[in-house]
């Protein structure tokens, strides 16, 4: 198992101490070659489910970056115009109306002729996606990397670290239980963790099964 966490621990760009690698290392390359401006690796897309940290590196890009424009198609719209120089990334490309499909098409287009750069993320592969054919080709032109989501095995890992280094040892059977009954994002089997721990503490209790069970039940609450 400790091997198995050195494993996780793969060179990524600076500030992105949060992500944990898991089998996404070249991903993770080409993304430090994007934010360094390589010429090679101008348009980078990702895509991959839910929960599989696509918008924790985007906006770990985004504040790598101070002169980036940052667009959650969800919830804002892309800029009239765009610089060619510029760096423009787009989070859930899939949730663009027709109108800003066009404009994500123009961008690109400027962008490429000039020395911008584009890093964008959805849900499928871009010639899957419900959107305008010129701009899923668009998309499909640079790198597509499909950003992969942790083995149960790669998340114990992480979340026994996680407990050794708050002080005390989480045992397999606990993962195990937590896998099967918790959520299975990442970022909030740690969140539990960390309730665990400070339920112990209140408590004067080892963190056992049987206490991750009463958290999982509720019976922190008002602990945080």
């Amino acid at each position: 198992m400790k091997q198995l966490v050195l494993d996780l621990m793969l060179p990524q760009p600076a500030g992105f101490a949060g992500f944990v690698p898991g089998d996404n290392a070249e991903l993770l390359f080409m993304l430090g070659d994007w934010l360094a401006g390589s010429d090679d690796v101008r348009f980078l897309y990702l895509w991959g489910g839910s929960g599989v940290g696509k918008s924790h590196l985007l906006d770990a890009a985004a504040a790598r970056l101070a002169d980036a424009i940052r667009v959650d198609a969800r919830h804002g719209a892309l800029p009239t115009e765009i610089a060619a120089d510029a760096a423009l990334i787009v989070d859930n490309v899939e949730a663009l109306d027709f109108e800003q499909q066009i404009r994500l098409f123009d961008h690109y287009n400027t962008l490429r002729e000039g020395s911008g750069r584009l890093l964008a993320a959805g849900p499928l592969p871009p010639m899957l996606l419900d959107l305008r054919d010129d701009l899923t080709t668009r998309l499909g032109w640079g790198l597509v990397y499909q950003l992969k989501g942790l083995s149960d095995r790669n998340k114990a890992a992480v979340l026994q670290q996680l407990a050794h280094q708050l002080g005390f040892e989480l045992a397999d059977e606990a993962c195990d239980y937590l896998l099967q009954h918790a959520s299975r994002d990442l970022t909030d089997l740690q969140a539990l963790i960390g309730r665990a721990n400070r339920y112990a503490l209140s408590l004067r209790r080892p963190v056992t099964l049987p206490l991750l069970r009463e958290v999982l039940g509720g019976a922190d609450a008002g602990n945080d």
